[in-house]
């Protein structure tokens, strides 16, 4: 009977334990990891995705636990047969990250929810969700002059469309060692708009401007709501098709919304499916942000610059919707132009907020969903843009 060495299982059980292999970069993302749960929970930051993504973090810098190891595979050198070591958990469920199939899904479910008819109404204000677009080029070419490559920049300047899974979609084809920090940063600006955008929102407009009370918008049929998403995917397909599967997983969804024929499939689409995506999304985005990953220079250059990005992408549509109240003789609130940014619908309650700040009896909600939603769309096309030139 093999003899058993205690002092050595006991030496060798303490060397496996993390609190020994535990080093100072793993404490900091712990503390790092605490205060997105912390956002989360008690500010109620984008709880959804800021818990998971915490906890993800949390998970993926404690030592030895292994969450996101790849498979290893070796060669046995006598039988010549090959030795499968398993991968982690979570590296198996990050490959719906890896892959592109998580964000589009969330897509999927983003367009059940989505009610398109203020943008179908007033077809003008695509225009001011297209207008928020440019703070994502133009933190693009801030980017490239900072020494940062062509796919990392392209992926850092998707911040600022305020929209996290397309982010995540463009980042992980583009840059994939860029992602924790994209993502955490993508998040963090979309539960921050009610904080970032106002100031920016005030220093562009007159209080006259703000003041504006726009027309009532006009009824839409539900065969309008039925063929536009079978146009806008056929439009935007045919002329950017990298951004095929994000606009088409939306306007899916939209049409599951819409038909009023597949109640089953719209519910799964908005409830069951976007919770679940939005778990394995959220821990395995999060697991991604391993000390050595996150805890480095460029990792603050690319939080900064996606400030940025998110608020010129702001300023960009409230000057557009300056220029609108001055083409329409002042029937354009716009305020309205904030909300051409992705973040639905936070974005467009606060060109709300904003508004009934100086007049309380001025309800521009569903005026802003037009560019919020155009938005949506407008980011989607964006990143296809950006994939087809840099992927």
């Amino acid at each position: 009977m093999e003899e058993i060495n205690l002092s050595k299982a006991i030496y060798d059980l303490a060397m496996s334990t993390g609190l020994v292999n535990l080093t100072l970069q793993q404490v900091i993302m712990f503390l790092i990891s605490f205060l997105l749960i912390y956002l989360a929970i008690v500010k109620k930051f984008e709880p959804l995705l800021l818990l998971p993504i915490g906890f993800g973090m949390l998970l993926a810098n404690i030592p030895n636990a292994g969450l996101m190891t790849a498979p290893e595979i070796t060669i046995d050198p006598l039988t010549g047969e090959p030795n499968i070591a398993p991968g982690g958990l979570l590296y198996y469920l990050y490959q719906g990250v890896k892959l592109g199939i998580y964000p589009p899904l969330i897509f999927l479910g983003v367009g059940a929810m989505t009610d398109f008819g203020p943008l179908i109404a007033n077809p003008k204000t695509l225009l001011l969700g297209a207008a928020a677009q440019f703070g994502i080029f133009l933190t693009f070419i801030g980017a490239l002059f900072l020494g940062f490559l062509p796919k990392a920049a392209a992926a850092i300047g998707i911040i600022g469309g305020a929209d996290g899974p397309t982010a995540i979609f463009l980042t992980a084809k583009l840059a994939p060692e860029l992602l924790p920090a994209i993502a955490v940063a993508a998040y963090s600006y979309m539960a921050l708009v009610p904080i970032i955008q106002p100031p920016i929102m005030k220093a562009l407009t007159t209080r006259k401007m703000r003041l504006v009370v726009m027309d009532q918008l006009r009824p839409v049929s539900q065969r309008e709501k039925i063929i536009f998403p079978i146009v806008v995917t056929l439009i935007v397909s045919l002329l950017v098709p990298d951004a095929t599967p994000l606009v088409g997983m939306l306007m899916l969804g939209n049409l599951f919304r819409e038909s009023g024929v597949v109640r089953r499939l719209s519910d799964t689409a908005q409830n069951a499916l976007m919770n679940i995506i939005t778990i394995f999304l959220g821990v395995t985005v999060g697991a991604t942000a391993s000390a050595e990953a996150f805890l480095n220079p460029g990792t603050i250059k690319i939080i900064l610059l996606g400030l940025i990005a998110f608020c010129l992408a702001t300023a960009s549509g409230v000057l557009l919707g300056d220029l609108m109240y001055f083409l329409s003789g002042g029937k354009v609130n716009p305020l309205i132009g904030s909300a051409g940014v992705s973040a639905v619908p936070m974005a467009a309650r606060v060109s709300q907020v904003v508004g009934q700040k100086e007049n309380p009896k001025n309800f521009l909600l569903m005026h802003a969903m037009g560019p919020n939603v155009a938005g949506v769309i407008g980011s989607a096309v964006a990143a296809g843009v950006l994939l087809a030139l840099f992927g």
